[in-house]
């Protein structure tokens, strides 16, 4: 049978994760508060994917997802509702996934150096049967550019300084901006892993990169924080109490504290490219940031200059994976204007935060921004 794409994937997803994170009793617990811990000394049974993190096996776990139109139950045992030691039984949608992980390896190790250009969903793309027959419907229909792509193509008529200039006098001037160095937030916050439910999040942030967001879960607090230079996840949906984020998560951290503090953003990357789009029929200008050794990230402004939407990469074992974040609701906060609703999209979620208070330049306690105690159920 042949499995849509529907939301309700995402929240099945979620419940993987929750049902991992009472599932790690039998697992290891050595580890949680070092940096990081591999997915097969977490983990049971596993074969293919060793020598990872584990916030990157739950991102290959979202690939899967992405391009399959898959939810947990589609692979694992359906005994895992029950018994949550059934996640390593080997069912044999696991084994051909197995399969299907050697057989990508071999064709990107013969075909080009090992790189990962052939990925599950270069096949796939979101159906459990790769297609053999070109569609006519496709080949006919209109060419619709997908404004989220990391390759663009550059915009030689407009500056990097120029579409900044324009972002920072959009948001109330450069000269406010620089002045601003920290902030609190209060709202909401929901998704599949709040069940649907908005609950109370709070949001402490430092310039230039220091963030830490508190969610009050139906089923514990549960915290995220990046101090600087490292970043952790103490929350009800991880798999472990607490999960040291790595490469790309660790750069998304350290995104979404810069993102807080406008002025500093040119100055958070080496690299830039200007090129332009449209998102739902509206004209954007893009602003793509490099740095070296990681995946570059997207940085989209409407006409008025604001930013309407970031997008970034994580690259796992089984190919890569972005995260959406979309900007909206902008009022005046103190002289500067600030985005009060954001919606996170990612492979194995989507979460929204409405803002309904955030309070500029107040003293924030450094122990704010510290390594979380690993998440307890409340």
């Amino acid at each position: 049978m042949r499995l849509e794409w529907r939301p309700a994937i995402f929240g099945a997803l979620v419940v993987l994760n929750v049902c991992l994170l009472g599932a790690v009793s039998t697992a290891r617990q050595a580890g949680s508060d070092q940096a990081p811990q591999m997915s097969e000394t977490f983990f049971k049974n596993i074969q293919i994917l060793k020598g990872i993190p584990v916030d990157e096996f739950m991102d290959v776990m979202g690939m899967f997802s992405a391009s399959l139109g898959f939810d947990c139950a589609s692979c694992h045992s359906e005994e895992l509702y029950k018994d949550r030691a059934a996640f390593a039984i080997a069912t044999p949608l696991i084994q051909r996934a197995r399969q299907m992980l050697v057989m990508m390896n071999t064709l990107n190790r013969a075909n080009f150096a090992g790189q990962p250009r052939v990925t599950c969903f270069t096949c796939h793309r979101g159906s459990n049967q790769p297609a053999s027959i070109p569609n006519l419907a496709l080949q006919y229909s209109e060419l619709i550019e997908d404004p989220s792509a990391m390759a663009i193509s550059p915009d030689v008529g407009v500056t990097v300084d120029q579409v900044f200039s324009k972002y920072l006098q959009a948001l109330g001037g450069a000269e406010r901006l620089a002045g601003l160095t920290s902030m609190v937030a209060t709202g909401t916050y929901e998704g599949f892993n709040t069940g649907g439910a908005p609950v109370r999040i709070e949001i402490f942030s430092a310039a230039p990169d220091k963030r830490t967001q508190i969610v009050q879960a139906p089923d514990g607090v549960g915290i995220k924080t990046f101090d600087g230079r490292n970043a952790w996840a103490a929350e009800p949906w991880r798999p472990m109490p607490l999960l040291t984020l790595t490469a790309g998560n660790l750069s998304g951290a350290r995104l979404e504290a810069i993102v807080s503090f406008p002025a500093g953003i040119q100055k958070a990357f080496s690299k830039w490219q200007v090129s332009s789009t449209q998102i739902d029929g509206r004209p954007v200008q893009i602003l793509q940031g490099t740095n070296a050794g990681e995946a570059p990230v997207n940085f989209y402004f409407d006409q008025s200059g604001v930013l309407v939407r970031t997008v970034r990469w994580n690259r796992t074992a089984a190919g890569t994976v972005p995260v959406q974040v979309d900007y909206a609701d902008y009022r005046d906060v103190a002289g500067v204007k600030m985005p009060f609703r954001m919606i996170m999209t990612w492979t194995d979620g989507q979460n929204t935060f409405q803002l309904s208070d955030i309070r500029p330049n107040v003293q924030i306690e450094a122990i704010r921004f510290a390594r979380p105690a690993p998440f307890k159920r409340g």
